[in-house]
């Protein structure tokens, strides 16, 4: 059987395998109330829709594994994946209790108001979440500025820090394993490799984890990506690449399925750190993790622009990315579809100029 034969055989069984378990772990998490409590006011509408859906993800890489064990990279990009599930999963899992209630506060007069770092033009709402905001609330309610339009209840999350010493211990493993190539685009890293094997799988996994706030928005990118990155290993005779992003690209395909808009399920952070960390893993070990940035260039690019934020350096309504252009006013699937079109579009890019120019 063909290289080709073989990935769209891989392809289709992860497709369907993934639709199938997605399926049956989206009954059992509403049967159990597993379900999400948005914290954007914009998403209230998706209160109740289950959550941890990254499960039936990992359930449809592993059957994939299973049948095609001889993929050694398939099967190291897998155990990685369920790896980086697990700890996505504790996060999830945390995420079911409440930490607090924050307040919705809506400006009720006829100019612009500052609210701790936000800005809030007359009408418009936010919450109130930073110690800054929490503090000008009284004299801004007092003052007959602005009014509670509600309250949303915060979900507990896990320490940043700990979460990236999981995320480094992840990138350990990874290069544990002794597959990752030394040499990084013509150059030889030599031990200089584990931090460099380490960085990528914080980068990815907070990347996918980032953009992954709308719904089959994450699901759609890793789709295209891990699509384009299983044509590009093809074309370049980067062969070893080709199933494991194949699989890739069948298992957030499958799961497409239930979480496009309007979403049945979420993948949650189950999902987010296995594809985060199975896609970096498949890039690193197939030797193609230049054109694998490349293709997740819409994701980092967010990463970017939420640590400018966070340094001060650019102000933002909200956080990230794309919660903004909906706060400001451009509908949700308008966000998904110009997403998925950007990144195709850099992926379709990328591979032409590799294929005519390069």
């Amino acid at each position: 059987m063909s290289i080709i034969e073989t990935l769209i055989l891989a392809f289709i069984l992860t497709v369907l395998a993934t639709i199938f378990f997605t399926y049956f772990v989206r009954k059992i998490l509403k049967d159990a109330d597993v379900t999400d409590s948005p914290i954007v006011t914009e998403h209230k509408h998706k209160t109740g829709t289950p959550t941890m859906g990254g499960l039936a993800m990992l359930l449809g890489a592993a059957l994939a594994a299973s049948v095609y064990f001889n993929e050694k990279n398939l099967v190291l990009t897998v155990l990685i994946m369920l790896s980086a599930g697990l700890v996505g999963l504790l996060d999830d899992l945390l995420g079911l209790k409440i930490k607090e209630v924050q307040k919705v506060a809506r400006n009720i007069t006829t100019n612009p108001l500052t609210i701790g770092r936000l800005t809030l033009n007359p009408g418009e709402e936010a919450r109130v979440a930073t110690p800054k905001a929490k503090e000008d609330l009284p004299d801004l309610l007092n003052n007959g500025k602005i009014e509670i339009t509600g309250e949303t209840p915060i979900k507990t999350e896990g320490k940043e820090r700990d979460k990236i010493i999981a995320q480094i211990v992840l990138g350990i493993f990874l290069a544990a394993t002794g597959a990752v190539s030394s040499t990084v685009l013509g150059f030889e890293a030599g031990i200089f490799i584990i931090p460099i094997v380490i960085f990528g799988v914080i980068g990815s996994i907070n990347s996918v984890n980032l953009i992954d706030g709308m719904d089959g928005l994450a699901a759609g990118i890793l789709t295209i990506a891990s699509a384009s990155c299983a044509i590009f290993s093809l074309i370049s005779g980067n062969l070893t690449a080709t199933i494991p992003f194949g699989v890739l690209a069948g298992v957030s395909l499958g799961f497409l399925v239930f979480n496009r808009y309007p979403a049945s399920i979420i993948m949650g952070d189950t999902g987010s750190f296995a594809l985060g960390a199975g896609y970096i893993t498949a890039g690193f070990l197939g030797d193609v993790i230049y054109f694998a940035v490349i293709a997740l260039a819409i994701p980092i690019i967010s990463v970017v622009v939420s640590l400018m934020h966070r340094s001060h350096i650019i102000k933002l309504p909200v956080e990230p990315l794309h919660h903004t252009l909906h706060y400001k006013g451009l509908s949700e699937k308008k966000i998904i579809a110009l997403y998925w079109s950007i990144t195709f579009i850099i992926c379709l890019a990328a591979i032409l100029v590799y294929q005519f120019i390069w």
